[in-house]
């Protein structure tokens, strides 16, 4: 793995560690391809990933250096965005923990994430056009799906940055913690994650994504197939038992 994204294995769910402080953790080629071969890996093993930056910063934006040498070839490659893309879509739930600068590039992947946790000092936006681009890795689509049309276009338009209180405000993050206890949120929410049954939760998450003409369809076709699931009839099996020891109130099923 490359020394760039730092992995560390938390049983129920992978750590990733964007770990380039010298560049505040700038999205470059190397990193990209270390992501990619992380979501081959949670693609197979199928666990929740949760992602945080080192040094204070969660991603400051993708590498300039090499983003004013790539050309037009390299755009219609898009290399950032398969590489979100290819987050957003792993079957199992994504967390991203925000502190600090989370810009340009490094914000469209916290777009990616499926659950957002800021810190105090997070700063988020899109500054691309003010160096000649845009955000084209997912923050024209998937922004205004997440705090609205009006004020996705204000921060793309404009390259307004939201402050953690902004950003609560905004739904573009659930909570807003101090570092320690943001991560602590997200090792909590993996943790409650992996105890849930893991074919509902990627059903769930497949029916999130799909698009809204999608739906009913999707839903009544995942949940047709959870219905013949031997874990759902376990599951609501136990719970019934649950409920009637306590109302039985003798800690025993009734029979």
């Amino acid at each position: 793995m490359s020394e760039s994204l730092r992995i560390e294995e938390r049983g129920s769910f992978v750590l990733a560690t964007l770990d380039r402080p010298e560049k505040r953790n700038a999205i470059d080629q190397e990193l990209v391809d270390a992501l990619h071969l992380l979501c081959a890996r949670l693609e197979v093993e199928r666990r929740t990933l949760v992602t945080t930056g080192s040094g204070g910063t969660f991603a400051a934006g993708a590498d300039i250096a090499q983003l004013r040498d790539r050309r037009a070839t390299d755009a219609l490659a898009g290399i950032n965005t398969s590489c979100f893309q290819r987050i957003r879509a792993l079957p199992m739930p994504v967390i991203a923990v925000l502190d600090g600068y989370a810009l340009g590039g490094g914000a469209e992947l916290a777009y990616a994430a499926d659950i957002r946790i800021g810190t105090p000092t997070l700063k988020i936006g899109n500054p691309e056009t003010g160096l000649g681009i845009i955000a084209a890795a997912g923050a024209t689509w998937r922004l205004k799906e997440i705090v609205g049309e009006a004020l996705a276009n204000e921060m793309l338009l404009t390259g307004r940055q939201l402050d953690a209180q902004e950003a609560l405000a905004a739904g573009l993050v659930s909570a807003v913690l101090e570092p320690e206890a943001a991560l602590e949120r997200a090792t909590a929410m993996a943790e409650r994650i992996a105890k849930l049954d893991p074919a509902a939760t990627q059903a769930t998450k497949r029916a999130l994504l799909a698009p809204r003409d999608a739906h009913p369809e999707i839903d009544l076709a995942e949940q047709a197939v959870l219905f013949e699931s031997p874990e759902k009839h376990r599951r609501m099996t136990e719970f019934l038992e649950r409920r009637s020891r306590s109302a039985d109130g003798t800690g025993r099923a009734k029979r």
